[in-house]
């Protein structure tokens, strides 16, 4: 990849204090129900993601968009939007898992990586004198950067789903969710001009990966974890009914 760690790091940081800059009064606080959701959900996604290591971040964003990302750094975003489409935990795991997994691939390093390349291409074409200006731009998007940011999200939800049932959620739930999603769509956009697969593809890859992610969740011992997940959370609640 062309981008370092550092500069991807530098470049989430600043996108990190543009976004609190524009959502930051829209920032639901932590005793917010659907905050508290949003965190128990990641809390058992970041604890099989790998990266455990991070100085992790949730916000919660009051907001009709349907939307959730995680950028470079674990700073996780969530629109309130998005949580009836999820539905239940399952959902937003799923969800979660799959933004979660953007950043295991290291996406957002790969798509600005891309960048450069594209932009290098377009600055040789043009002192080559081929450059037909707004063609040449919708040129490259067609070729390298619609593709690549498909495979991204396919690689994303394949990813996403295995976190999801390593983290003891139910993976069958994707299923529902992109149902779900599809609906919501008010426009549906072709898939090869589209920088996400549509909703029917996605249902199809999450059908045949469907098999792997049971097997991944059967492999976690989820009956352990999940009875002590429960018991700490009955330990929270207790606590905080003391005050």
């Amino acid at each position: 990849m062309a981008i370092s760690p550092e500069a991807e790091a530098e470049i989430a940081k600043q996108s990190y204090q543009a976004v609190m800059q524009e959502y930051g009064n829209n920032i639901l606080p932590a005793s917010d129900p659907r905050t508290k959701l949003v965190m128990r959900v990641m809390k058992r996604i970041i604890a099989v993601s790998g990266m455990t290591d991070l100085n992790w971040e949730v916000h919660v964003i009051e907001s009709p968009e349907k939307n959730a990302f995680v950028s470079p750094g674990g700073k996780v975003f969530v629109f309130t939007g998005i949580l009836p489409i999820a539905k239940n935990e399952d959902g937003l795991a799923v969800v979660l898992g799959h933004e979660t997994a953007h950043q295991i691939a290291r996406h957002t390093a790969e798509k600005l990586s891309l960048g450069v390349i594209i932009s290098a291409l377009r600055f040789a074409v043009f002192f080559a004198g081929l450059d037909i200006g707004p063609l040449t731009h919708s040129f490259f998007q067609f070729l390298m950067d619609l593709p690549n940011s498909r495979k991204c999200e396919s690689e994303a939800d394949h990813i996403g789903l295995l976190l999801t049932a390593q983290a003891c959620y139910n993976p069958q739930e994707a299923i529902p969710l992109w149902q779900r999603m599809e609906a919501a769509e008010a426009v549906g956009v072709p898939q090869f001009l589209s920088t996400h697969p549509t909703p029917k593809n996605r249902i199809q890859q999450m059908q045949e990966w469907m098999h792997e992610a049971q097997d991944k969740r059967a492999n976690s011992n989820c009956t352990q974890q999940l009875g002590g997940w429960a018991d700490q959370f009955r330990r929270t609640q207790s606590y905080a009914r003391g005050f």
